[in-house]
């Protein structure tokens, strides 16, 4: 059916109630299109989208059927528990608690937590109780508008595609979303409130990361949990730890409408106003920030007495190098050394653990293809993992937690700080450092926003285009392309098959000065992102380079 055919079935269902009908009177007519035309999808980072009434929208009913579907798959496969937590979004503890009811209505255990929590405790909670599978309600770093619904499986790892794959086959055998009711009886018993005992099992094990406790840790960090789940691990944590941590206190307030700041999410300039005011006040030689619910990490650094804020390539290669140095320097020793990262992360990763003899993967994008790379080399004992991280500010030290950590990442990033501090070096130093060994790469990215259903139509439209005509920057030739949905990799005259990745939507253009641009759609928003990782001699050089690049694509995909 049509949107608009939708859209009258839900204004007439005899489930609704009379306040909400009038909330759907009210929409306007694009408002019903893009709220109508399609049902909301799972994507790179589970289901994820705007607010409000409609199959295409984050709201109880789209909750609930997703939850049925879930507990189906669960019990078709004899499992019976499942962690639930929620970040500090609208609605978001409404939708958690209404996922135990359901849950419990299946008769699927749960532990559920009594006030909010981040992503990376979620996913270790399922570890601790020894869950068959976990359920996120957040929207990460995405702004106040936004919800979301992620799937964990029985090793806190969001489901790969082989596994959401059966989720949604669940999902699509059941009726109308709006028969699916609150369930009048349960067992109550099933549902068990979770507190304290998992805050100190979680923090106890991120405390020990910790790779050189002695360190002289006199110096002030800045941070900012940007009103999310992050102001108590982290802080907790940094100061048992020893460290001398002050919050923005406007940003610590728990707040769903991001008050305080101009954008929630790291990699957005927006977040770093109130953390750099702060920090300059206090002479911090640190910043940390982190986005609502907990899994990423932006930073600052005081360089020469100005703050430099890093993007997330450079935040991974700076842990990566503090990791495998410090592994050389202490005598720990790893055998089969792997560090992950994924297709559209700099190459200046991958050149840093080849300098100190660590292997490198690569996966697709979204954290929960480096999470299954770990259940993987467990099983098989051929690699072990040292580090993981993505460029969207996200990485893992320890893989006791099976998604992207914060709270370990910002430990373990104030522990280098104060190394280097002690050997009278910045972050800074040490990142000019790990250029000159490995080469000089510029790394960045821009998105065109395409919103809506006309927008959906563009988006197709951009990725047929740069599919059917590849780019080709004059003066820079083109060594190779891979195309991560057709499964296929050109190489001068040769077309072969690649099929060591999931089929993904994603095109990689190789350059012959070692340069690569990514294109693809966002899984979790409605834009086309293009990723850039430019090499050169000289940072200088590299990203006046890369102003070249960026005109050209942009060009091409608009």
């Amino acid at each position: 059916m049509d949107y608009r055919e939708n859209y009258e079935r839900w204004l007439n269902h005899p489930n609704l109630s009379i306040e909400t009908k009038e909330e759907l009177k009210a929409l306007s007519e694009q408002e019903i299109k893009d709220a109508f035309y399609t049902d909301v999808a799972f994507g790179t980072a589970g289901m994820r989208g705007l607010m409000g009434l409609g199959p295409n929208r984050l709201n109880i009913y789209t909750i609930r059927k997703a939850t049925l579907g879930f507990a189906n798959y669960l019990n078709k496969n004899s499992k019976h528990s499942v962690a639930i937590a929620y970040d500090n979004r609208y609605n978001s503890k409404e939708f958690a608690f209404d996922c135990a009811r359901l849950l419990a209505a299946n008769g699927i255990e749960t532990y559920i937590f009594d006030s909010l929590r981040p992503t990376p405790e979620l996913s270790y909670t399922v570890r601790y109780f020894k869950c068959d599978g976990g359920i996120m309600i957040t929207a990460s770093h995405n702004p106040k508008e936004y919800n979301g619904y992620k799937l964990y499986d029985e090793t806190g790892c969001q489901l790969i595609p082989e596994l959401a794959a059966k989720v949604i086959d669940e999902i699509g055998k059941l009726g109308d979303i709006l028969d699916i009711l609150p369930p009048e009886n349960y067992d109550e018993s099933l549902i068990h409130i979770v507190n304290k005992e998992v805050d100190d099992a979680y923090y106890a094990d991120c405390l020990s990361i910790q790779l050189r406790k002695g360190l002289n840790k006199d110096f002030k960090i800045a941070f900012s949990p940007e009103h999310g789940t992050s102001y108590y691990p982290v802080m907790d944590t940094l100061k048992m730890a020893g460290y001398d941590v002050v919050a923005v206190e406007s940003q610590s307030v728990f707040d769903p409408a991001f008050s305080a700041t101009k954008t929630p999410n790291p990699e957005e300039p927006g977040a770093y106003e109130e953390v750099l005011k702060l920090a300059k006040q206090i002479n911090a030689k640190l910043l940390l920030v982190t986005d609502p619910d907990g899994d990423r990490m932006g930073v600052g650094i005081l360089h020469h007495g100005d703050y430099i804020v890093l993007n997330g390539n450079q935040t991974g290669a700076l842990l990566l190098e503090y990791i495998l140095s410090s592994y050389e320097d202490l005598g720990i020793k790893v055998e089969n050394p792997c560090m992950f990262n994924t297709i559209v992360t700099s190459d200046i990763g991958e050149a840093i653990a080849r300098y100190h003899g660590c292997d490198n993967e690569r996966t697709l994008t979204g954290f929960k293809y480096i999470g299954n790379k770990v259940r993987q080399y467990e099983t098989t004992h051929e690699k072990n993992y040292v580090f993981g991280y993505e460029e969207s500010y996200g990485s893992l030290i320890r893989p006791f937690v099976r998604d992207k950590d914060a709270t370990q990442a910002c430990l373990l990033l104030a522990e280098a700080c104060a190394y280097y501090l002690e050997q009278g070096k910045t972050l800074m130093d040490v990142m000019n450092e790990a250029y000159d060994k490995v080469g000089y790469y510029y790394d960045t990215q821009f998105s065109i926003m395409l919103p809506g259903a006309d927008g959906a139509v563009k988006l197709q439209q951009i990725m047929t285009n740069v599919r059917n005509n590849p780019l080709q920057i004059p003066g820079y030739r083109t060594l190779k392309i891979e195309d991560y949905k057709l499964q296929k990799v050109y190489e001068g005259d040769q077309v072969n098959d690649f099929a060591e990745h999931d089929v993904s939507d994603v095109l990689k253009y190789y350059l012959e000065d070692g340069s690569f641009i990514a294109i693809r759609p966002s899984g979790t928003e409605p834009k086309c992102k293009c990723y850039l990782s430019v090499k050169d001699t000289s940072m200088e050089k590299a990203k006046e380079k890369c102003t070249g690049f960026i005109d050209y694509v942009k060009q091409i995909m608009q």
